[in-house]
């Protein structure tokens, strides 16, 4: 358990900003198709410039397994979403980044983790067009 307010502190701060990153992957489906291809750059280029290298210092710097302590927090969860996101769209993303390469593969083998994204779990797939349409229907009507 993470018993610190500092700990939590740090938690808060690293699942905010990976929202930001995480809310642009979410609503790419949502754009004009011809506006999708110029924002995987934008996203690319805001990952590479502006979030991972954070996420890189920590992880390099404090020599935990972990982004807060030894203990998987919420943090850990949102960046791994994010970063299994956008390797969906940019495969190579994390080539500059030997931690979070390291980081990710080590979340992604944790067992209840590793279940969950097998192919057959209840991973839900990346929004295609119909869900798309239906999301549209709904709101927008």
């Amino acid at each position: 358990m993470h018993d610190s307010r500092q700990q939590w502190s740090r938690i808060d701060m690293y699942v905010e900003g990976t929202l930001d990153l995480l809310e642009m992957l979410i609503m790419h489906p949502f754009l004009k198709p011809e506006d999708q291809p110029k924002e995987v750059v934008h996203m690319a280029q805001k990952a590479i410039i502006r979030y991972f290298p954070v996420f890189e210092k920590v992880l390099r710097g404090h020599g935990q397994n972990f982004l807060v302590g030894n203990q998987l927090s919420l943090a850990d969860v949102i960046l791994l979403q994010t970063i299994l996101a956008l390797e969906e769209k940019i495969p190579n993303i994390l080539s500059t980044f030997p931690f979070l390469q390291e980081y990710t593969v080590k979340l992604s083998n944790i067992p209840t983790i590793k279940r969950f994204l097998e192919p057959g779990s209840k991973k839900k797939p990346p929004p295609d067009d119909v869900y798309v349409r239906t999301v549209y229907n709904i709101f927008m009507s």
